[in-house]
């Protein structure tokens, strides 16, 4: 039952109460499927989180966009600096209030980071209440980032894209170089569209770095660079990583991240769970 208060905090999210009483669930015969923040960049951090809602997921890896304003580089760099913790407990009470699990933040941290800026990160994402931070970093970037990591006792996972460029992740050889001589706390986010795009195995590569993966990210593209599709209409083995995460018992989140173009985001991300339950099914 919720009392009054409960109800009264409910409603503090901006989100209708009748959607948010019915917490939703989206772990599929214990695999965990959540949702990239990104997927839903047409649209505001509480109407991106009341398509969650509506949607089902339970889990989301939070895109730093819906919570940084837009300014230029420098202005950003102060905002990280100085903005109050307390903005990102917000956040996390919204997606608390909503049912859903924040499972990491995207923090995007690149060669023209400051340290002070990499070790603000940290702070965000223990007051946001993850357990990881992805980003779309450079392989030079790791070694930087690695203390930082370790004194805060919590993992990057590097994200890949498909072009093969020096001091960018794409290649499984990438990830091997930023993790080497790095602690357990410099890790992978697996994007395994892109991984396919690019001309890898992620099966082979989840088999192998599945310890050091706290998320994957999950899209369908052709091979040799192809298009972002529709799931079930590329060449990546969606249905294979998934039964691989059920049969393994791998705790790790499969974040769907849709980037192909759609008349409908809501529609079409809906549709990206609809395979991944069946694929789990």
């Amino acid at each position: 039952m919720y009392s009054r208060r409960d109800l009264g905090r409910l409603a503090l999210t901006g989100l209708p109460v009748s959607r948010l009483l019915a917490k939703p669930n989206s772990v599929i015969n214990g695999v965990t499927i959540g949702v990239q923040s990104y997927s839903f960049r047409d649209r505001s951090l509480d109407e991106a989180i009341q398509a969650m809602v509506d949607i089902g997921f339970s889990s989301c890896e939070l895109w730093q966009g819906h919570v940084e304003p837009k300014l230029k580089r420098e202005e950003l760099r102060q905002w990280r600096l100085t903005v109050s913790l307390d903005e990102f407990k917000k956040v996390r009470a919204k997606f608390k209030q909503a049912g859903i699990q924040l499972c990491a933040y995207n923090y995007s941290v690149r060669d023209d980071f400051t340290d002070e800026e990499i070790a603000r990160g940290f702070e965000m994402g223990k007051a946001l209440g993850v357990k990881a931070l992805t980003a779309s970093s450079n392989v030079s970037t790791a070694k930087r980032v690695d203390p930082f990591a370790a004194k805060a006792k919590m993992m990057v996972a590097m994200h890949n894209h498909s072009n093969i460029k020096p001091n960018e992740f794409a290649r499984p050889d990438d990830f091997e170089e930023a993790m080497r001589g790095t602690s357990k706390y410099i890790g992978v986010n697996l994007d395994i569209g892109h991984f396919v795009a690019a001309g890898f195995d992620p099966v082979a590569y989840l088999e192998r770095r599945h310890d050091r993966m706290p998320t994957i990210h999950l899209k369908d593209r052709k091979k040799n660079q192809g298009a972002n599709l529709p799931f079930g209409e590329g060449d990546t083995p969606i249905r294979e990583c998934l039964q691989l995460l059920r049969t393994r018992r791998w705790k790790i989140p499969a974040v769907i991240e849709y980037e192909y173009k759609g008349a409908d985001t809501v529609a079409e991300v809906r549709r990206c769970f609809e395979y991944c339950k069946k694929a789990l099914g």
